[in-house]
């Protein structure tokens, strides 16, 4: 039990961590931070920014090794439509008529980075 308990923190810290690399990496790319980690019952954005006057959804994908399918193949269309259905959400919350885009950034093991723009 304490075994399993260590691996999800571990687990845990790996995606903080990607998330960390993901922001920088945005960050350095120009585009300005909103929010990290919003959650509701629908989901969770990982990341919030903007792009000059765009809002962007960034969706986090990180994979140690490609073996089991790479970080862009694991967004698959359930997990799609939960990052719309929490950007719906998050959208209520606003009074906002900017455009919006979802992006991925996909980290491998080897800390390669690909950020895919207008994503889904």
């Amino acid at each position: 039990m304490i075994s399993s308990l260590k691996a999800k923190a571990a687990h845990l810290l790996r995606g903080k961590t990607a998330e960390d690399q993901a922001h920088d990496f945005l960050i350095n790319k120009g585009l300005k931070p909103i929010c990290r980690n919003y959650r509701c019952k629908q989901g969770e954005l990982d990341l919030v920014m903007t792009d000059q006057q765009s809002l962007v959804i960034v969706e986090v994908r990180y994979r140690k090794s490609d073996a089991y399918g790479s970080a862009l193949e694991s967004i698959t269309h359930s997990k799609q439509a939960r990052i719309i259905a929490a950007t719906y959400h998050y959208l209520s919350t606003l009074r906002t008529d900017c455009p919006l885009r979802f992006d991925v950034v996909a980290i491998s093991g080897n800390g390669d980075i690909n950020w895919i723009k207008n994503a889904f």
